[in-house]
């Protein structure tokens, strides 16, 4: 039948699926190390600057896995449209990469800084709440609406798919909440040593996490089914 004509899109797409949580089952690996009170303090710190690396690929995946889908929606977009008007055009595509791009840009240093920097802090929170808000009303919209966009094929499954990204980045939120007591304990850790109190929080910290972190593996497994199965699609106008 040949090659897909959009075969390198769909291939950029999967890969972010791929190293994103790739990623994140090797972020859970050594995190077991950071908390494993029998390692010393150094060998520890050397578990968390592996954690840490690791962790900034699935943060990037995260980011470019809107721009790219936004990409094949407009590459194939049965006639998608809003008020008549083509939902896709390729200035919308551009300034989405563009978007994306400064929201890239905010995460690395975010990431690099752990939240020191306050304005950059502020920024990226608030780009992701925004991403939140508007992909949790356009994936709603999607399942609801019996022609979305105008939309015939019926999506549905592009709608349960949105909402999975948005429950991710809503995850990753809470991630970053709950290790807010992190970073005091693991620096008492390595200036003064261990204790009962610092262990608990670490070891609470880090464990909190886990519910979150299943969010995550499970919206981005089934995203990934949904993607490939697309479950209840016609051919359509």
């Amino acid at each position: 039948m040949g090659s897909h004509p959009h075969g390198w899109w769909i291939l950029l797409h999967l890969v972010l699926f791929v190293f994103w949580l790739g990623g994140d089952l090797g972020v859970y690996y050594s995190s077991r190390f950071v908390i494993n009170p029998d390692l010393t303090p150094p060998a520890r710190a050397t578990a968390l600057a592996i954690m840490s690396g690791l962790d900034l690929g699935p943060k990037i995946c995260l980011v470019l896995f809107l721009p790219s889908g936004i990409t094949l929606m407009a590459l194939d977009p049965h006639g998608a449209s809003l008020f008549g008007i083509d939902l896709f055009p390729w200035w919308l595509v551009v300034a989405v990469w563009l978007f994306a791009a400064i929201w890239l840009a905010l995460t690395v240093i975010q990431h690099r800084t752990h939240g020191s920097h306050t304005l950059v802090y502020r920024a990226d929170l608030a780009i992701r709440c925004a991403v939140i808000v508007a992909m949790a009303a356009a994936g709603i919209y999607t399942l609801l609406a019996s022609e979305p966009f105008g939309v015939t094929t019926n999506p549905k499954w592009l709608g349960g798919k949105i909402l999975l990204y948005t429950v991710a980045i809503a995850a990753g939120l809470g991630i970053r909440m709950t290790l807010r007591p992190f970073g005091p304990a693991f620096g008492t850790l390595m200036s003064t040593g261990s204790t009962d109190q610092v262990e608990r929080t670490l070891r609470a910290s880090v464990d909190g996490c886990l519910p979150y972190v299943w969010a995550i593996w499970g919206s981005v497994l089934t995203a990934a089914a949904l993607g490939v199965f697309k479950p209840g699609a016609h051919l359509g106008g």
